[in-house]
């Protein structure tokens, strides 16, 4: 009765184990659902809306300008951020507002890209912190998932930033 009882214990410690490594695995490698706080990202995703972010594009290096994407904050590393891809390496990107006088800019360094929200006046973004690693990059936002009546893709920027070149 013991050893009954143990190996029934032992077989659903297994499966347990197994059903955890392929969720994690699932987790890691093809996507996660996000829920998104705060305004940075407004109109297009807004305070408590939840997204999917799907990981292969950053294994195979598919960002691209337009994208938005969860990424490791620079500040806190136990927080992540929602912002969309302006500039990847070797883009020229103007960083000061519309507004000064004189224009400054910048190029985004081999291995970085330049995150912003899609609400300039009230995001901390790379105007604030600079280029990025590629490596903090954790998955690229491909559909919203609530409320259902956005249920879909993303839209377009609405800052329209984003300069499409030859190479893109």
């Amino acid at each position: 009765m013991f050893r009954r009882a143990m190996w029934k214990t032992l077989g659903f410690v297994g499966y347990t184990v197994q059903y955890g490594c392929i969720a994690h695995c699932a987790f890691e490698y093809i996507g996660e659902f996000v829920v998104c706080s705060g305004p940075s990202m407004e109109p297009t995703i807004v305070n408590h809306d939840i997204v999917f972010s799907e990981r292969m594009s950053r294994h195979l290096c598919r960002i691209q300008k337009g994208d938005v994407v969860v990424a490791k904050s620079p500040f806190d590393p136990n927080m992540n951020i929602c912002k969309r891809v302006i500039g990847l390496e070797g883009d020229k990107i103007c960083t000061s507002m519309t507004s000064d006088l004189f224009k400054t800019h910048t190029y985004v360094p081999k291995g970085h890209i330049w995150l912003e929200g899609d609400n300039l006046r009230n995001s901390t973004d790379s105007r604030n912190y600079g280029p990025i690693p590629y490596a903090l990059i954790r998955g690229r936002v491909c559909l919203k998932l609530w409320p259902p009546n956005n249920f879909g893709s993303l839209n377009e920027s609405p800052t329209g930033r984003i300069i499409k070149t030859e190479k893109d």
